[in-house]
């Protein structure tokens, strides 16, 4: 009898489960116009549904534990659903753009055109430091010049839609785009100064000695129920592996913002202290996280009194120059090489802070 049940339950699983995975497939324009909806409702009720959740508890608003779980309450599904949102349309946006695709784009172009295109991608692109031997391997057999693979691998990381967005949702669009400026400017300049310099004779012996493959891309002629597959794709493949991050960058935000004193970060992370901006680089590199993990500490720095441009500083090499990627590159670079690509970005990202500091 219960292996009839359970034949039971099992079949009628099977038989639903295709109908509504399908949906969405079946109608992919309604399912796109009712979902936006769904989320943009949700997404205006955030700050009054923290503040419900806040006054529910036996705490006082304005207090300093009041203040942080405000903070977390509405920043932790404001960042969540704004990286699901983002995450589900660059899915679908970056079904044209392929590793093949990336590659056939820029194997060919001469530099400074190349460094520039390299840049661009990276924004388009959702390769993170875990993929990045394998795409230096790729770059490297389909004849991608040093200098311009290493734009596209500064900027990828660093620029990237995640980034973007979340910084357009906290802080506005002058700030995303300032910061989309900055980004650009450091992996297009860096990327040019590594072609230059010449350095192919210190890639590992066993990549320079890979023999050269044809860049090659077919189009695989997609339909948009396809694209939105590669949405809920890439949700559950990046959405997935960053939420813990998420979760402590903004419970470490939520604790800057209730209990440290305002314009403390001045004293150490102003624009006064000359040396600010090259301790917010030092303290970045080893941190383990990226822009969606570091964004939220990046709004608590700055609403206690921190500098634009160290702050700035201080994300890009969080999220430019984090040492698991140097860890990784090590497999395909010579010492000589990852140290020269650690001094020319941190030299950018130097300028970026010190310059944004004067100016603001």
């Amino acid at each position: 009898m219960r292996l009839l049940a359970d034949s039971f339950v099992f079949t009628c699983m099977n038989a639903s489960t295709p109908s509504l995975k399908s949906w969405p497939l079946r109608q992919p324009l309604t399912f796109l116009i009712l979902a936006f909806i769904v989320w943009l409702g949700l997404y205006q009720t955030l700050n009054s549904a923290a503040e419900a959740l806040v006054a529910a508890l036996p705490v006082d608003r304005a207090s300093h534990l009041g203040g942080a779980l405000q903070f977390f309450f509405y920043d932790t599904p404001k960042v969540l659903m704004l990286l699901t949102g983002v995450v589900f349309v660059m899915g679908m946006i970056n079904s044209y753009f392929t590793p093949e695709r990336t590659r056939v784009l820029l194997a060919g172009r001469s530099e400074g055109v190349a460094n520039v295109m390299a840049a661009s991608l990276g924004i388009v692109t959702p390769f993170c430091s875990c993929s990045a031997v394998p795409l230096f391997i790729g770059f490297v057999q389909a004849g991608v010049p040093l200098g311009v693979t290493f734009s596209f691998l500064i900027s990828a990381p660093m620029v990237n839609e995640v980034a973007l967005t979340l910084l357009f949702g906290l802080f506005g669009w002058q700030v995303a785009l300032l910061y989309l400026g900055l980004g650009l400017s450091v992996a297009i300049v860096a990327g040019w100064v590594i072609g230059r310099l010449k350095m192919e004779a210190y890639l590992e012996d066993w990549v320079r000695n890979m023999p050269k493959t044809t860049a090659q891309f077919e189009d695989a002629g997609m339909t948009l129920a396809d694209r939105i597959q590669g949405g809920f794709n890439a949700v559950r493949e990046i959405v997935g592996k960053v939420w813990p991050y998420i979760l402590v960058g903004i419970a470490l935000g939520a604790a800057i913002h209730g209990y440290v004193p305002e314009d403390f970060m001045a004293s150490f992370m102003g624009r006064e202290a000359w040396w600010s901006v090259p301790l917010a680089v030092i303290i970045g590199v080893p941190m383990y996280t990226n822009a969606a993990g570091v964004i939220p500490i990046v709004q608590a720095l700055l609403a206690k009194g921190a500098a634009l441009g160290t702050v700035l500083a201080f994300m890009m090499s969080v999220i430019a120059l984090s040492l698991p990627e140097m860890i990784i590159l090590r497999k395909v670079l010579k010492v000589r090489l990852i140290a020269t690509f650690i001094g020319i970005v941190a030299t950018g990202i130097l300028l970026v802070g010190y310059v944004f500091n004067a100016v603001l």
